[in-house]
């Protein structure tokens, strides 16, 4: 039935006719805009301009091996708009002796005109065609189209053939038929041109995903789980990514500051500064301790510097810094050792002749050191020199403070390149990767293919 007058609603109105091959009834939605329809029934493909409806083709396949997973029909709006689906096409490539296939939903508001969404493996686009042409550029690898400012790489170039038909289509379509689909990818955009003999169409898709479809079309239970990385998908972590490496270049800069801060107000106070000697060979009683000093100032860190004269041998020393007053006490051990020599591969070394360390958080007041020398016995006469400075800034402090920065920072990133490889494997441009028998090629069964462009 022909629509009497304006439709208000923006839907779209059908009219009925009788397929001449089955004589099954046909409903046309898209009035006198369908070039081909389909007969459900018999599977003749009609010519929807010609009042006869010439059959133009049959086919064998049915409905039942591929169901639409939107049913013709079904009417949602998108972007504002209402629309029917009205058509239906499953089209295939191979690649390396592989099959794989994609669905393509036809759309169709009276006032708007048509529309497609195309699926694969759980991965949606809605697509419009172009209203201008894209610059190419063939010269660079990959090639890349420029449109409306923006650029997009080449993804993959493939003959797509199509394999299966249902409903109303604005061109026409046969089962068999096949079309050079190149697809250019800007996530979460893909231009696509589809190439006819001479003929060039060129549409722009964006991704979108299945629950917004499925809220869309209020169709019933759940979408198709998507698969992998698609080749417009948008990644999760682009915006993360940035976010967090802003953050990161701002506690960056704090975290500078404060190490400008620390270094120009800190004491760095030398407190001792003394020479001493150890008779290995000696019995007895070998600890002594310091005069006192004093350590002025608010509660701050105290680095102890230790060298010694050492030739492949070595010295411990246990420490006690001792608070005179108090008479709190901090315990600790540090060993200085140095050996040296020739072999067949030339000179070598290990370990140094001196040592330091930091004792955290001393509040002022009056301390001395006890120290108690060791090393093997009857090695000589060992000297070394002991050196206690007030308050100094301690770079690994900032060090541990940038690594806790650049970690997160970086495991994202490392995430987001992650997601990148995963896309671009599938491509015509994939990084190679040998296999052990030299074999580079992908076996993959769910390896994304084009979008397949109107």
């Amino acid at each position: 039935m022909s629509p009497s007058g304006p439709n208000p609603s923006g839907t779209p109105q059908v009219r009925s006719l009788n397929c001449p091959g089955c004589g099954a009834a046909l409903t046309i939605r898209s009035f006198n805009q369908a070039v081909t329809v389909v007969c459900d029934h018999c599977h003749s493909i009609l010519d929807a301009q010609d009042p006869r409806l010439t059959i133009l083709q049959k086919f064998k396949v049915t409905v039942d091996e591929y169901p639409p997973l939107i049913p013709l029909g079904t009417r949602g709006t998108i972007r504002g708009t209402a629309y029917e689906a009205v058509g239906f096409q499953r089209r295939t490539i191979h690649v390396e002796g592989i099959s794989y296939s994609w669905h393509e939903y036809v759309l169709f508001n009276p006032y708007k005109g048509f529309r497609y969404l195309t699926e694969y493996n759980g991965h949606w686009n809605d697509t419009s065609i172009l209203k201008s042409l894209p610059i190419v550029n063939d010269d660079v690898s990959p090639p890349t189209v420029s449109y409306l400012g923006q650029t997009y790489k080449n993804f993959q170039t493939a003959n797509a053939a199509t394999s299966f038909v249902l409903g109303e289509f604005p061109w026409q379509v046969r089962v068999g038929e096949s079309a050079e689909v190149s697809d250019y990818v800007s996530p979460p955009r893909v231009i696509s041109s589809e190439q006819t003999g001479k003929e060039i169409t060129w549409s722009m898709g964006e991704y979108i995903s299945g629950r917004d479809i499925w809220k869309a079309f209020s169709l019933q239970g759940d979408p198709p789980e998507p698969v992998g990385v698609y080749e417009d998908q948008p990644s999760p972590l682009s915006a993360s990514t940035a976010t967090i490496w802003f953050a990161f270049a701002v506690f960056l800069v704090v975290l500078v500051l404060l190490l400008m801060s620390f270094s120009i107000f800190a004491r760095n106070e030398q407190v001792i500064d003394g020479n001493y000697t150890f008779n290995t060979s000696a019995r007895g009683e070998a600890s002594f301790v310091t005069d006192v000093f004093e350590l002025k100032g608010h509660t701050s860190d105290l680095e102890l510097k230790t060298t010694a004269d050492l030739n492949n041998n070595w010295i411990y020393l246990n420490y006690a810094l001792i608070n005179q007053d108090t008479g709190q006490a901090y315990d600790f051990g540090r060993e200085v050792s140095y050996y040296h020599g020739y072999d067949e591969d030339g000179a070598w070394s290990e370990g140094s002749r001196e040592d330091s360390v930091a004792v955290p958080s001393v509040p002022p007041g009056n301390y001395y050191l006890r120290i108690e020398p060791e090393s093997d016995f009857g090695h000589g006469t060992i000297s070394y020199s002991i050196f206690v400075t007030r308050d100094v800034p301690q770079m690994s402090f900032f060090g541990l403070a940038l690594l806790a920065l650049l970690l997160p920072a970086g495991f994202i990133t490392w995430r987001s390149m992650s997601f990148e490889h995963l896309r671009w494997a599938e491509s015509d441009y994939a990084p190679v990767a040998a296999s052990d028998d030299g074999d580079d090629s992908d076996d993959n069964p769910d390896r994304p293919v084009t979008l397949g462009n109107i």
